[in-house]
């Protein structure tokens, strides 16, 4: 009997259900494991969970402890490090013997890091919405002066008896104008996004082009972690390159100038169930990983990166991340940053479509 031909009615839970055999081999994911643990069931399947356990000597001996009492045991808010050095907090319930053909041990892993990430997103999101209105308001009222300011320049330069004073005004008109042009870039990409169905990959291949000429000689590995099975994306893919292209040349430079010995930067793709975003709740949605292994974020930006003027780069404008999540929030969808030892990972996540959603209340309440 092949497990996977059955019903997949645990499909609908939030909870990960993972049911290994004798050999720790998967014998059942849900869809909710299969987002938990950062890989699909086949990719489980052929690796099998000795890694897993490797890396987390405390679950293996909690298995073994329900395994001698032949009782349900519990862990608290564990920290689980996953597949590509994820890491993850959660509830894990271990049961074992499960009736189930061939099945050893049944983890219930329940991701707290979810409503944590949920609370969080809210909390961030409620303050790059203050943040971008006070600037929108500061750039309005900005314009009208600097408008006057151009014309008066203008007009001096007219009346100007030594055409040798002119280098004075047209000072003024380029700043100005540079000012006018900072404006702009403040207030965000005002074209709204043209969606079609796009291969994500596309874009990323465009990006890595784009890079690797702009590298030349310059060491850089490249990493490519794509997931085939991914279906097409209803977005602007123009705007797709200039956020993927932000996120990968941030990382370049963050890379080469933290002397990263051997700078990797690494493009990876998944595919998400009932996931979340913004209070909604989508039922397919595509991750898409920036990864480096450069020096880091520091701590102090981490709740700041994607606001106006925040930088953590000498000479940076600090608007590149902030229009980066003005696209992304366009299509119904958000950037993350994912903290992960001695790497650096921002996720554009994006939904399937945007139509395809449920408030996550409701969601909530239909899958108790």
């Amino acid at each position: 009997m092949n497990p996977r031909s059955e019903p997949r009615l645990a499909d609908t839970l939030n909870t990960a259900i993972v049911v290994l055999d004798e050999r720790n081999r998967p014998i059942y994911l849900n869809s909710a494991a299969e987002q938990f643990l950062g890989t699909s069931y086949t990719a489980a399947l052929k690796s099998g969970f000795d890694a897993v356990f490797e890396a987390n000597p405390l679950l293996v001996e909690t298995i073994r402890e329900a395994l001698s009492t032949s009782q349900v045991v519990t862990l608290r808010e564990v920290e689980l490090v996953l597949a590509h050095e994820l890491v993850r907090v959660a509830d894990c319930a271990i049961t074992p013997r499960p009736e189930y053909p061939g099945a050893r041990v049944m983890l219930e892993l329940n991701d707290i890091e979810r409503h944590l990430r949920i609370s969080r997103d809210a909390r961030i999101n409620s303050l790059q919405m203050t943040t971008r209105q006070m600037m929108r308001g500061l750039a309005h009222e900005l314009k009208n002066p600097l408008g006057g300011l151009r014309g008066a320049a203008q007009l001096l330069e007219r009346e100007l008896p030594d055409e040798r004073l002119t280098e004075y005004t047209r000072i003024i008109l380029q700043e100005t104008d540079r000012l006018r042009g900072l404006i702009d870039r403040m207030l965000g990409p005002i074209d709204r996004p043209d969606c079609h169905w796009v291969n994500v990959h596309e874009p990323l291949e465009q990006v890595r082009q784009l890079l690797r000429i702009e590298a030349g000689d310059k060491p850089l590995d490249w990493q490519l972690d794509y997931d085939p099975s991914i279906p097409n994306v209803w977005a602007d893919r123009d705007q797709l390159v200039q956020v993927l292209l932000n996120l990968a040349r941030n990382a370049v430079q963050a890379m080469r100038e933290g002397n990263t010995p051997e700078p990797r930067l690494t493009f990876r793709t998944r595919v998400l169930r009932q996931f979340t975003i913004h209070g909604k709740r989508h039922r397919l949605a595509v991750r898409i990983d920036v990864e480096d292994n450069g020096p880091g974020v520091p701590d102090d930006l981490v709740e700041t990166l994607f606001l106006p003027m925040v930088s953590g780069r000498a000479g940076g404008s600090g608007l590149g991340l902030s229009l980066a999540q003005t696209i992304a929030e366009r299509h119904q969808g958000m950037i993350e940053f994912v903290p992960k030892r001695g790497l650096t990972r921002f996720s554009l996540i994006l939904p399937i479509h945007p139509d395809d959603s449920q408030d996550e209340a409701s969601s909530d309440s239909s899958n108790e």
